[in-house]
């Protein structure tokens, strides 16, 4: 069995002095504009206006995300200081506090190290210290996830000053579920595919605390999910359907997050090009990300009632793949003309949507990188966002700013309501060519959510990257995981 580099797992502590000799590398914030941190007026003081004088003669700045490193000769102080950049006023940005905790230990890993004191808290609103201890978390885990020696080094402990417990726990949890959503969209498809990740849904619920139901191909059958049997039945690896469940919120009408869970995706018989297939392992992200909140809303305890729903399936070929032409009926009655096997996401979701709204929910939230032409309208950092409910889809794109994950709204006219009618079942599975593709998948959706509040976000660009920024490596980013925790907590 092929088995990935553990998990990062840094022992994480409060730390009430960063200044002294007992770790070694101490990280602290410095601005253009602000008043220097406690931290900061310490070290220069003891190092005779060593700061002031690096200064004066700029040699250090004060950009955001720049990392100044210095080697000190001050007795009985930290043997490596890194000075990072916050800019001039981002005090109350978390994703200014995320980044630039995610920064700084990046900028470190290449050496192993026992102890990491971060004093940066002390620049920032308590507000975004959540965020501080989630970044620095996160950029532990990067994509290289089975070189044969670690090619970059997770401290053994991480300490954080003027950062309060509850900072530090929420933190935490919040972290590790973005490190578990990409490192589920990272494993290569040999590893991750429907059972698979159904069974580290058990695991994960297990351990969580969180109700789960798994449906297998054979209760699939039984409920009629015929679109995602279609889409599996090229695979030796027969669909799943994972539905979690979060009891936090008495008897209210539980809220729904929905992911798009296609392990890999060929194309089917519309098969793919070798370089349009060669990531389709992440195209379980939306999956992935229902994962990651779930088990990030049970370990919080959110007092809501959240249910979480992944249809999981690979879009492969053989014999008995599904075919152009197909009509399928899906489990609420709609039936689907299949005109691309490469548009294989709507129909998983088709089923899975069904799934949730027997649950009766107050709203659903799915997430799905489903469209090639979103990335062609909004590029590869942002995601889009098409609702039938304009109150929810605003709730959606305000926890989306408050994190700092640019998200823009793409209109939902009737009119293209006609582009995906069919002559010859209900809808088909395709629009117009490539105009407006993000919006008629999201039509095709549509049709599977009834009445209910619903908001889709297509993640096709920002869930998985070529290549590396300062705050993360390429790969999964696990975008999304803090807007929707977000949204969540915010329900009234």
């Amino acid at each position: 069995m092929l088995e990935s580099l553990p998990l990062p797992s840094p022992n994480v502590i409060m730390l009430t002095d960063a200044s002294d000799a007992s770790t070694d590398v101490l990280i602290v914030g410095i601005s253009g504009k602000q008043q220097d941190s406690g931290t900061l007026t310490r070290l220069n003081e003891v190092g005779d206006g060593w700061i002031d004088r690096l200064r004066e003669r700029k040699a250090i700045s004060c950009n955001r995300g720049k990392v100044n490193k210095l080697v000190p000769a001050i007795k009985d102080g930290p043997p490596v200081v890194l000075l990072v950049g916050t800019g001039d006023d981002t005090r109350d940005h978390r994703v200014d506090a995320f980044e630039t905790a995610a920064i700084a230990i990046r900028s470190i890993t290449n050496s192993e190290l026992d102890q990491v004191d971060i004093a940066i808290g002390e620049c920032f609103d308590p507000s975004t210290h959540d965020a501080i201890v989630a970044g620095a978390i996160c950029a532990c885990e990067n994509l290289a996830i089975y070189h044969s020696e670690p090619s970059s080094h997770v401290p053994t402990t991480i300490r954080f000053s003027g950062i309060s417990q509850e900072a530090i726990e929420r933190g935490k949890i919040i972290g590790h579920a973005m490190i578990r959503t990409r490192r589920l969209v990272n494993e290569p498809a040999g590893v991750i595919y429907p059972e698979s990740f159904a069974e580290q849904s058990r695991k994960m619920a297990d351990a969580s605390g969180l109700d789960i139901e798994v449906w297998d191909e054979t209760k699939l059958e039984s409920e009629n999910c015929r679109a995602i049997l279609a889409v599996g039945a090229g695979s030796a690896r027969p669909p799943r359907i994972v539905i979690f469940r979060h009891q936090g919120g008495g008897d209210e009408a539980p809220i729904a997050i929905v992911g798009k869970g296609v392990t890999f995706d060929s194309g089917g018989l519309s098969i793919k090009p070798s370089d349009g297939m060669v990531d389709m392992k992440c195209d379980m992200a939306g999956a992935a990300t229902v994962f990651g909140v779930m088990q990030a809303v049970a370990k919080l305890g959110v007092k809501r009632n959240v249910i979480g729903v992944c249809g999981l399936a690979e879009n492969m070929i053989s014999g008995t793949s599904y075919k152009l032409g197909d009509v399928i009926k899906t489990r609420s009655g709609k039936t689907i003309e299949i005109l691309n096997t490469d548009a294989e996401g709507r129909v998983v979701l088709a089923d899975t949507l069904d799934v949730t709204r027997e649950n009766a929910p107050s709203s659903i939230v799915d997430l799905a990188t489903l469209t090639g032409a979103c990335m062609v309208a909004l590029g590869m950092e942002v995601a889009g966002l098409m609702t039938n409910d304009q109150p929810l889809c605003d709730a959606v794109s305000q926890a989306a700013k408050h994190e700092g994950e640019p998200v823009w709204q793409l209109p939902m006219f009737d009119l293209y309501d006609e582009k995906v009618k069919s002559k010859v079942a209900d809808i088909k599975n395709v629009g117009e060519g490539r105009w407006g593709g993000a919006i008629t998948a999201a039509k095709f959706l549509e049709n599977f959510v009834g009445d209910t509040p619903w908001v889709h976000i297509d993640i096709a660009g920002p869930a998985f990257v070529d290549s590396p920024k300062p705050h993360r490596d390429a790969g999964a980013t696990g975008v999304m995981v803090r807007t929707l925790l977000n949204w969540i907590e915010s329900q009234s």
